[in-house]
């Protein structure tokens, strides 16, 4: 009994339903790349249509559709402001350097959460000294913040201060669904103040594969050219689209279930004595830190003799994160290793 590990590093280690498989084998095909993929076509639209946008572009991963998006808006010599423990900064390969030129002003913001304050005080003045400020990027929910999100009015104030500084602003909205299950607020309600949204639904929605950005047809039709030259144009691509409709009509709802276990384990890990702190748990990321000497390696293998997987995300933190292939039988079990595990 119990032969299968637990596995909980990420949310994008989950497999498809049998519904989503059957949906991918049963979907209609062409070539993407000539633009003739009906499935990606009809993904693309839904995707648009959720957020209020006029088109949408199917990618391999989020880390392109980021880095697409930082390229569109920006020239060499530019610079992007972002938080400093953002996912476009930290974990895409330094793309913001390689792929677009540009450079990167830091804010060390609340959780991976930063005001419109914050970003009108990084706005580099208009001198040859200094790089041009072009693009503000914003992570929601934040990785890094331990699945923290933005209220809809400071995004709104974000923007009133991109427009009024003749910036762009682009959502990683990796887990943006798992924000938007805790404020309640609907998609076009938050797509009406990006110039580009990014979301995954490899992630929390359980699809094997692929990201969308999003945005206006001139942007999109930019993006594609983009996208081919970063090898992301793929061809009978309506197999995997057809994982992501799935994933938009039947797992969005259930990311509440995410976030509920979540937080059971979250209360569960308060009490482990060697913890000395853990973030609030606010959707499906659990992060917390260890009591010195007590190393994040050390946890990880004694929870990994008992098959149960998290991830060291530093030599005294670790990382949880739910997801669709874990249930509450797998919720208790791994409640009762954690409290035997000190």
């Amino acid at each position: 009994m119990h032969a299968e590990f637990i596995d909980l590093r990420s949310d994008t280690v989950t497999r498809p339903t049998k519904e989503m498989l059957d949906a991918m084998m049963h979907a209609e095909l062409g070539d993407d790349v000539f633009g003739e993929d009906p499935t990606v076509i009809a993904l693309e639209e839904k995707a648009a249509r959720l957020f209020g946008k006029e088109a949408g572009i199917f990618a391999p991963s989020g880390t392109m559709t980021n880095q697409m998006a930082v390229k569109l808006h920006t020239q060499p010599g530019d610079e992007v402001i972002c938080d400093i423990t953002s996912h476009v900064y930290n974990y895409e390969g330094g793309g913001i350097a390689y792929n677009s030129g540009c450079s990167v002003r830091l804010i060390d913001g609340d959780r991976g959460r930063f005001t419109a304050q914050d970003a009108l005080n990084n706005i580099n003045p208009p001198n040859d000294h200094y790089p041009h400020t072009s693009l503000v990027t914003i992570e929601n929910t934040s990785n890094r913040g331990g699945g923290s999100y933005y209220a809809l009015k400071e995004i709104e104030k974000i923007r009133m201060v991109c427009r009024e500084n003749n910036l762009k602003f682009h959502l990683d909205g990796a887990r943006i669904f798992n924000a938007l299950a805790e404020t309640g607020d609907k998609p076009e309600s938050i797509g009406q103040y990006f110039d580009t949204i990014s979301f995954c639904l490899s992630k929390g929605l359980g699809a094997p594969v692929g990201s969308i950005l999003l945005g206006s047809k001139e942007v999109i039709k930019k993006a594609r050219r983009i996208r081919k030259v970063m090898g992301g144009g793929m061809r009978q691509a309506g197999i995997l689209a057809a994982a992501g409709i799935y994933a938009l009509d039947h797992h969005i709802t259930r990311l509440k279930e995410d976030h509920r276990r979540a937080k059971a384990l979250g209360e569960a890990i308060k009490n482990i004595p060697v913890v000395e702190e853990i973030l609030h748990v606010e959707t499906n990321i659990i992060i917390f830190r260890l009591r010195k000497p007590y190393t994040s390696q050390e946890f990880v293998n004694k929870l990994m003799e008992r098959k149960i997987k998290f991830i060291a995300t530093g030599p005294f933190s670790v990382r949880a994160v739910t997801h669709l292939d874990f249930d509450d039988e797998m919720l208790e079990r791994t409640v009762r290793v954690l409290k035997k595990l000190y």
